[in-house]
């Protein structure tokens, strides 16, 4: 803390507050929350492999929904029959892999579901071994609701300059748990609005139902 900063206590009320607000769960604390059922992940993930010092490895699902480039001039978000359209959905074969193209987007599934209660935040993080392969699983979307149900879609992305192959079943992505400083007034399943809830696969874009 600066010097200027001490003693104020504008300052101290400001940084408690944060750090209350602010706490990430520990492997401990994932592992009790996930005995006692607080947080729910199906099927149950091996814990020996997929649980870091304050995340969980998920594993990439089969489904898969991309562009269809060559249809389409351009995206139109307020048209609903534009945004499903122009993307199909593929299913990987067992033991075969998706090849994600250098400046690919597609939208990806992981092969587990969860759910979260109405006072803990879930957030999307990429693998550093992927990463270093030009490979990133979010664009915007890192945040799961307190509340939500169902199955990480996520936004894959390759940066770099050769195809990589993603295999179902790798460790594709992480996510970390964060307490809220009270339960949620309307949790994500609650919601009238919520467009994603209970996802088994990856869906298009639904912004035109925001209009």
């Amino acid at each position: 803390m600066h010097g200027a900063d001490r003693g104020n206590p504008l300052v101290e009320v400001t940084k408690l507050s944060y750090t209350a607000s602010d706490m990430i769960l520990s492997d401990r604390d994932i592992q009790t929350a996930l005995r006692t059922g607080r947080i729910t992940i199906t099927p149950k993930p091996d814990l020996r492999v997929q649980l870091g010092s304050c995340s969980v490895d998920l594993r990439l699902g089969k489904f898969f929904r991309v562009f269809n480039h060559s249809q389409f001039p351009y995206i139109d978000p307020n048209n609903p029959k534009l945004s499903t359209d122009m993307m199909k959905g593929v299913v990987v074969p067992e033991g075969k892999p998706f090849i994600l193209q250098p400046g690919d987007f597609v939208l990806a599934t992981t092969m587990e579901s969860f759910r979260l209660p109405d006072d803990l935040v879930a957030r999307l993080e990429g693998r550093s071994s992927l990463g270093r392969l030009g490979i990133v699983v979010h664009s915007t979307a890192s945040i799961f609701d307190p509340g939500w149900r169902g199955v990480v879609v996520m936004e894959l992305g390759n940066q770099g300059r050769m195809p990589v192959a993603l295999y179902p079943g790798m460790r594709i992505c992480a996510l970390t748990f964060e307490e809220l400083t009270s339960p949620a007034r309307v949790p994500y399943h609650k919601k009238k609005s919520a467009k994603y809830i209970g996802q088994k696969v990856p869906e298009a874009s639904k912004i035109a139902s925001e209009r």
